[in-house]
């Protein structure tokens, strides 16, 4: 029902910079929040970044909060975010994904769980 498709990956150095984007269907675009999750060889799938509806309210991970920046643009039912100063821990597929308006709480919006539709990623290499 609702499609989700990144791109924007690719390889680059360490210090370098991606910007990802993230095309979503559906005419209700803007009343879901979205976030980004990433997924390293062997580990959990770990949250990102997440933006509210209109694009007000932002909340990073700890670990890219400084270097990323995460947008929308509802006109075109689309999601960014922007990579600076890429470190090879970086490395990763990463998944734009919407919101889940049944786990609606805040306490979900940096789980898995808390999202109901998601892409099928889109990979970025750091080297060093």
């Amino acid at each position: 029902q609702v499609q989700l498709v990144e791109s924007g990956g690719g390889s680059v150095q360490a210090g370098g910079s991606l910007r990802l984007s993230c095309a979503a269907s559906g005419r209700t675009f803007s009343s879901y929040a979205m976030g980004w999750f990433r997924q390293a060889p062997g580990k959990d799938r770990e949250f990102v970044a997440h933006i509210s509806g209109s694009g007000g309210s932002t909340y990073y991970a700890d670990s890219v909060k400084g270097r990323f920046t995460i947008s929308r643009d509802n006109a075109k039912n689309t999601v960014y975010l922007q990579m600076n100063s890429l470190k090879p821990e970086d490395t990763a597929i990463y998944y734009c994904a919407r919101r889940s308006a049944f786990y609606s709480s805040s306490s979900y919006s940096t789980r898995t769980v808390g999202y109901d539709y998601w892409g099928q990623g889109t990979q970025v290499t750091v080297s060093s």
